[in-house]
């Protein structure tokens, strides 16, 4: 896992940023006809929507007091959902409701393959760990945040007062919000940060999951493809005590009644028609330099790439001899697949485009353009060559932070054991003085994930795991050694004695039992010393380097943060443009129309999909196992009202110019009068170079078709009373 790819198996606001945001805006204003950007909500009121073809207006979209469709978008999981009910019914996609049928499933009961389906509300499928979230308010703290920096500290020192200075921030927003949670994000890097007050809800349960023939169909053959036929649909509920307030799992618990929930229009949507999302896109870097860019192409995503993939397969072909290790590995893998064809198509893209080259470029132009301005070349004349140094930095010791980093997250046991031991120093803390993840309002949700990753723990495949690591790090140059690896493996012998090690550890560690390792969460360090665990004893020797790189981290974080934040104020002066806030996982808008492209030379892709398309590429084998009921309503036609006008039959994707990114799978796709017409799930191929850099010409996002949704919900499931509680009607 080099950067080689040699595998063995396998500061105060500047003048600057005040005049940006004013002309921001301004510029706003004058372009309502744009498709690019990932709106916040403080931008919603500056854009002509009307010009743009909607007919919602920015209050009907948001409004504090009276409500708006805003109040019907949350946050589930990692994804965006809507509520589409009164009674708390939720949309989403079937690949974020993945992790919770993974959970519930054994290979007596396999929800992956089968599918879950409610008969009522006493029989949904309660949802280990996910929760909702609703946006109620933002306010701009920027002043507060960055009035705990001073000239005079170093970068890791600003890292931490930005951090507590946050932490005391959020504290007093519950303490002033009570039952509600708060979160403040940076929006402009280093130099803006929003407060964002929201209610939080933890029951959260399985209404109806296709089975996987339908919620994946195409697998990893089609992600990221278009044409794609994939209904990637899901339903859930989110509970609330009986009072209204929120509260965790229990029976006694009753249906949430949001503030508002979305209309669903079963007529759908045609080429051409305008369209919107509102979710919570996850990330984007669309005002980094060359430096960050180059890294991304040489370094960081080509390692990540070739691991999953190389971790992909040591699952399956555990999953293709034990049923038990499948189901246990299946959303790793599913995740892990998505990531990994993910960074693919970004380095295809950014070399098909030059991206490094061009953006190097333009630096050079901006930093002759420092230069030929005294005020500002005294201010931002060393940014580009601070930037470069960082970079330089990080790359000569890539291979031993990457060893160290992925080894925690790949290996089950160490993970779990170095878990173990942060919990043992950070709860001796006080709770604002702790690590996020220990804090006593994300508690809860660290010891889930620790016993679910326990749970889907495969000791054959965490073996390989941990032998790949520790043979890695026998490889490392002088300089960059992990000494405690090097002192249980030696120098000589290293495969034999790693062999030995990992055969011992597994064989005697009780960390594969999840309640013993839950038994152990918040001991102290002294008492996970006394049980000699293999695993703790490895974690113990190793924790003194993650703590080193954790600092290291925070430095670095501290002068990026810095350095970007100039780079990005210094490029908006010389380009005399306007930007939008990268996506940070806060609610945003983006708005265009149902509209194809061209892929390649003398191709055309149209924007629509239909069921022809499944059954044309349905073979009786996964991926392409299309169930027999669907075959079977094809060959009779019986689409009931839902085929569409214009094509004169069942439509299953949509294409669309609008710009997305992860964490907009399961944002509701919305037509111009705000009514919900499907449901966005993936990007085209050449689309995932757009958190990068964004083109109207290649970035193409897709959803599953309101009707197919409809369709496979009422006809296929025969899930009827689901569509009657949308209000849709009669499907026949």
């Amino acid at each position: 896992m080099k950067t080689t790819l040699s595998f063995k198996t396998g500061r105060p606001p500047s003048a600057i940023t005040v005049a940006l945001v004013l002309i921001l805006g301004l510029l706003l204003q004058g372009r309502a006809g744009a498709d690019e950007g990932m709106y916040p909500l403080s931008e919603l009121s500056r854009l002509n929507l009307a010009a743009a073809g909607l007919k919602v207006t920015a209050a009907e979209i948001f409004d504090p007091e009276h409500g708006g469709l805003v109040d019907a978008i949350v946050k589930i999981g990692g994804c965006t959902g809507s509520f589409i009910s009164p009674e708390g019914l939720v949309i989403t996609n079937h690949h974020c409701a993945f992790g919770v049928i993974q959970l519930a499933s054994t290979p007596g009961k396999d929800y992956i393959s089968d599918g879950f389906l409610a008969s009522g509300n006493s029989t949904e499928l309660p949802a280990q760990g996910l929760t909702i979230r609703i946006t109620e308010s933002y306010t701009d703290v920027s002043a507060e945040v960055l009035g705990a920096l001073s000239d005079t500290m170093k970068f890791g020192e600003r890292s931490k007062a930005v951090s507590r200075r946050i932490k005391d921030i959020v504290a007093k927003a519950e303490t002033d919000n009570p039952g509600k949670r708060a979160e403040v994000s940076e929006m402009f890097t280093g130099k803006s940060y929003m407060l964002f007050i929201y209610t939080f809800l933890r029951d959260v349960r399985a209404v109806y999951v296709p089975p996987r023939s339908v919620g994946e169909f195409g697998g990893e053959f089609d992600n990221w493809v278009w044409p794609r036929h994939t209904g990637d649909f899901a339903f859930m509920r989110a509970y609330v005590a009986p009072d209204g307030s929120p509260a965790d799992y229990s029976p006694a618990n009753v249906p949430y009644r949001p503030r508002k929930f979305l209309r669903v229009n079963p007529a759908g949507v045609e080429d051409g028609d305008k369209v919107f999302i509102l979710g919570y896109p996850g990330r984007t870097f669309r005002h980094r330099s060359s430096h960050y860019l180059s890294y991304e192409e040489d370094v960081r995503m080509p390692y990540i790439a070739e691991l999953y993939q190389w971790e992909i397969s040591i699952m399956e072909s555990a999953g293709s001899e034990d049923p038990s290790a499948a189901i246990r590995t299946a959303a790793r893998i599913k995740s892990l697949s998505n990531v990994m064809k993910n960074y693919a198509s970004k380095l295809e893209g950014m070399k098909r485009m030059d991206l490094v080259r061009a953006r190097r470029d333009a630096d050079g132009d901006l930093q002759k353009f420092i230069d030929d301005d005294p005020p500002l070349s005294a201010g931002y004349g060393g940014m580009l060559r601070d930037l470069e140094k960082i970079y330089i930095g990080m790359r000569e010791t890539a291979d031993y932070e990457m060893t160290l980093r992925y080894m925690r997250s790949s290996v089950t046991m160490l993970g779990a054991a170095l878990t173990l031991l942060d919990a043992a120093e950070e709860l001796r803390k006080p709770d604002l003085e702790r690590e996020s993840e220990f804090m006593e309002r994300n508690l809860a949700a660290t010891k889930t994930g620790l016993a679910q990753s326990v749970k889907n723990y495969v000791e054959g495949v965490d073996q390989v795991f941990l032998r790949e690591f520790f043979l890695d790090a026998s490889e490392l140059g002088d300089g960059h050694r992990i000494a405690p690896i090097d002192t249980l493996i030696g120098t000589s012998g290293v495969e034999s004695n790693t062999d030995e090690f990992i055969a011992e550890a597994y064989r005697t560690t009780r960390l594969g039992d999840s309640a013993f390792v839950m038994s152990l969460f918040g001991l102290s360090t002294d008492t996970l010393r006394s049980f000699d665990d293999p695993f703790l004893n490895l974690a113990l020797r190793l924790r003194p380097l993650y703590r080193a790189l954790s600092e290291t981290q925070a430095a670095r974080d501290g002068a990026l943060t810095k350095l970007d934040g100039e780079y990005a104020d210094a490029r908006s002066r010389f380009l005399r443009k306007e930007f939008i806030p990268d996506a940070n996982g806060t609610l945003r808008m983006t708005y265009g129309s149902i509209r194809g492209y061209s892929p390649a030379d003398a191709l055309h892709a149209a924007p629509i999909t239909t069921i022809r398309g499944v059954i044309d590429k349905t073979t009786g084998r996964e991926p392409f196992n299309t169930p027999a009921r669907v075959i079977e309503l094809y060959r009779k036609r019986d689409f009931g009202r839902l085929a569409s006008r214009k094509l004169n039959t069942l439509t299953v994707c949509l294409l669309y110019n609008l710009d997305t990114t992860g964490g907009n799978s399961g944002s509701p796709l919305l037509n111009a009068a705000g009514e919900l017409v499907g449901v966005n799930f993936d990007r085209a191929y050449g689309a995932t170079i757009n958190d990068f850099a964004w083109d109207e010409s290649y970035s193409r996002s897709i959803a599953v078709d309101i009707r197919y949704v409809l369709w496979m919900t009422a006809k296929v499931a025969g899930a009827g009373y689901l569509t009657g509680e949308m209000g849709v009607g009669a499907i026949e």
